[in-house]
């Protein structure tokens, strides 16, 4: 789009250049004769000249973006004739800062980017002057450069946001409130300022005319107890809403109004009090209400009985704040049992606003009221029966004692006087409903039974208390006056006239210089602090007696306690802690240190259990190794050999190894068996010295372990047998098995087996000499 506006701008102005080139000026000069002019030269003075400034209006275009300087015309005089003789210049709004001029050309060029809404036209002047003596040629003419519009600015609401009502049931087409938008561009040029108005939002219940913006009723059954408010969105578009115009918008809240199209209506259908039999004329008996839907003067009640007879006992009038119904006792004297038997169901209605009108019943009770501090026998009330059959007919009273079970009342038979038959208390039970029978003395047959409400008054009887134990808690640099806790009290008393309380600190506390009660006058009491700089260290528990008084009569009064800490805070005055001892460590340690230690701490315990776990993993290591020196190896060999003359079946390192002897590093096959690789004792055999074999090392040994044995009889003792199934009379090691000791040449004496005990008899009856069986084998 922008280089076929750009196209647009430079035809135009080529248009506008050929319009002011076709207009001239004329303008005639006349010069008084120069000393040593010729009268001829006079004359052609005094002729007529042609001559004249040559322009017409200049135009600009606003909102040039281009990087150039905007051509905007020429300014021309006739008697310039090309030859550079002429200097043209301008002065005015704009000259030489907005708009330059070329001195020889007289072609104008704004340099600045125009704006019309902010100044919509330029006035210059023009000069045409000698350029060697700086001379006008020609007088000044003004002359005017006009910005030229083009659709830049959005169309305003100035007055917007608007608010604008009409009455709820309107008829369709209801004109409502006018919307006007106004748009800064040129109204006489193009249609950039022709404005056309539309809904965005709440089209469905208004319209806006298109060319005026009036607002009218979109629908005929607009309902302000459903909706008593919209919000509409109107929306302004200029080149007569054409595409690529430009647009505003603009919130409109239509308020509706009311209209009385609701009647009243009374929330139940019966309403029931009561009231004393003695209570006097004006005493309120209760207040109804009906509600409306409507608002305002429409809401507006008045009340009236509709019963005659119940308008004879009652009246009602009209609260004008709260437009209840105010029920009121109207009939002179007592009311006595008779007339509310027959005057319980008033009807009320509303007098009618309109064709509005509701009604409801009020079912007014008759009670009796005793004082709860009445004493034993006074009178609560009398019940009274009437036969309509005969006059003066005598009728006989009693109580039904099912609704009396305790006997709290009594009732004289005769004179239906009902009296106290107990103490009471109204804070145990505040109503008592007992049923009254009523017989003819003459005919037991016939019998009535009414209920009868007896209301028990409060008297002060008991004295307020704290709600419940308070405590509070309070920081060490706590603010003076700084309210640190609230309480309330309770009491069981109902006066009439309502709860009061006073506060007052007990006389024990009234040289407290650390606290003050601040009266809150809602029957609660405010603690607030008195100085500044409490110490926890020093006393970290305040106890706070405070003295409660109600109004009475008579007052009474209790003291509660108020336990007050004080407490460590952080800069935020958040309690940190509470405790005395806490607050030593605290202030030396910050948190951070006391984590780190802790952490240290459970490092150096797990360090210790690991020690202690390593320590018990050697004993334990050692004590095996030990147990296992206590017993000697048993080695099992389950391969069979090859032969008499195989020596090479099987390595005999192992049976070597058994007694730790090292093998010899050297020896010649030629010079026999290598002795080194044996036990000493068989050494001695296989070298032939004939010696007797050397036991002693053993018996020590086994002698030793016996005793061990013997000494400790929880464990069993490490005894073992050797099986060596060795073959071959070749071998080099002869052989080791000890069966061969049983030969009458052994020299081996196991006499001594026979002294080591029980755990060893089926082995020394083996080896003993002498035994047949030895002899035998």
């Amino acid at each position: 789009m922008a280089p076929s506006w750009r196209l647009g701008a430079c035809s135009l102005l080529t248009a506008l250049w050929l319009l002011h080139c076709c207009s001239c000026g004329w303008s005639e000069r006349t010069s008084g004769m120069a000393k040593g002019e010729t009268k001829e030269q006079q004359l052609m003075s005094h002729e007529r000249v042609k001559r004249g400034w040559v322009w017409n209006q200049f135009f600009v275009v606003e909102e040039y973006t281009g990087t150039e300087p905007l051509y905007v015309g020429k300014i021309h005089t006739d008697s310039d004739e090309g030859e550079g003789n002429i200097k043209y210049t301008i002065s005015g709004e704009g000259a030489g800062t907005i708009f330059i001029i070329d001195e020889l050309t007289g072609d104008i060029h704004a340099t600045e980017r125009l704006d019309r809404e902010e100044q919509s036209y330029y006035t210059l002047r023009a000069q045409a002057r000698d350029r060697l003596t700086n001379h006008l040629l020609e007088s000044e003419s003004e002359f005017v450069i006009k910005v030229q519009d083009i659709n830049d600015s959005e169309p305003k609401f100035l007055e917007g946001p608007y608010i604008g009502s009409v009455a709820e049931l309107s008829q369709m087409g209801t004109s409502v409130m006018k919307v006007t938008a106004w748009d800064a561009d040129d109204p006489t040029y193009g249609s950039s300022a022709r404005v056309v108005y539309s809904v965005l939002d709440g089209e469905s219940f208004f319209t806006v005319d298109r060319q005026t913006g009036l607002i009218r009723t979109a629908v005929a059954d607009l309902d302000r107890e459903t909706q008593d408010r919209y919000e509409l969105v109107v929306m302004a578009t200029d080149m007569a809403g054409q595409m690529g115009g430009l647009s505003g918008s603009t919130t409109v809240t239509i308020v509706i109004t009311d209209v009385n199209d609701n009647p009243p209506r009374f929330p139940q259908k019966m309403y029931q009090f009561s009231v004393s039999e003695g209570a006097a004329v004006g005493t309120p008996v209760g207040r109804v209400i009906a509600t409306d839907a409507d608002m305002g003067e429409n809401t507006d009640m008045s009340y009236l009985i509709k019963d005659e007879e119940g308008g004879e006992l009652f009246k009602v009038t009209t609260d004008g704040d709260t437009q209840e119904a105010v029920i009121t006792i109207k009939k002179n004297g007592p009311l006595d049992f008779e007339s509310y038997q027959k005057h319980v169901d008033p009807d009320f209605k509303n007098v009618e606003l309109g064709s509005f009108r509701d009604q409801t019943i009020v079912r007014v009770r008759a009670i009796m009221e005793v004082q709860e501090d009445a004493r034993l026998g006074a009178l609560v009330g009398t019940a009274t029966a009437k036969d309509p059959d005969k006059e003066n007919a005598p009728v006989r009273f009693s109580i039904d004692r099912s609704t009396d079970q305790e006997q709290i009342f009594h009732i004289d038979p005769v004179s239906g006087a009902i009296t106290l038959g107990k103490i009471l208390d109204r804070e145990t039970a505040g109503w008592h409903n007992i049923t009254v029978t009523a017989v003819e003395a003459d005919n037991v047959s016939l019998i009535s039974h009414s209920s009868v409400s007896i209301r028990i008054l409060d008297v002060n009887d008991n004295p307020p208390e704290l709600a419940r134990p308070y405590e509070a808690s309070i920081c060490e640099d706590v603010k003076p006056g700084q309210l640190i806790h609230t309480i309330s009290v309770v009491d069981r008393d109902e006066p009439q006239s309502g709860q009061r309380f006073s506060f007052t600190l007990s006389p024990e506390a009234t040289n407290n210089r650390h606290f003050t009660l601040w009266d809150v006058k809602d029957n609660t009491v405010g603690i607030r602090t008195q100085r500044s700089g409490f110490n926890r260290h020093e006393q970290n528990v305040y106890l706070l007696p405070i003295l409660v008084v109600d109004t009475g009569p008579p007052a009474l009064s209790s003291t509660g306690t108020l336990t007050i800490h004080v407490c460590g805070c952080d800069p935020e005055g958040a309690i940190q802690s509470c405790n005395a001892t806490a607050y030593v460590i605290s202030a030396s340690l910050s948190p951070g240190a006391l984590i780190a230690l802790l952490v240290c701490m459970l490092i150096l315990i797990v360090l210790v259990l690991l020690i202690l776990t390593l320590k018990r993993h050697r004993k334990g290591q050692r004590m095996s190794e030990d147990e296992e020196d206590m017993r000697d190896n048993v080695i099992k060999y389950n391969d069979e050999g090859g032969g008499e003359q195989d020596t090479q079946a099987y390595d005999m390192s192992a049976l070597r190894n058994l007694y730790d002897f090292p093998e010899a590093k050297s020896g010649s096959s030629e010079s026999g068996p290598d002795l080194h690789a044996l036990p000493q004792w068989i050494q001695g055999r296989v070298s032939g010295d004939g010696g007797a074999a050397d036991f002693s090392l053993f018996k020590g040994y086994i002698r030793k372990k016996v005793e061990q044995a013997d000494a400790d009889l929880s464990v069993p003792p490490y005894d073992s047998f050797q099986t060596y199934a060795f073959e071959g009379t070749s071998s080099p090691a002869l052989s080791l098995s000890s069966i061969h000791t049983l030969s009458t040449t052994s020299e081996q004496d196991f006499s001594y087996l026979s002294d080591w005990g029980p755990r060893f008899r089926q082995l020394a009856g083996y080896y003993a000499p002498g035994h047949p069986e030895e002899e035998g084998s």
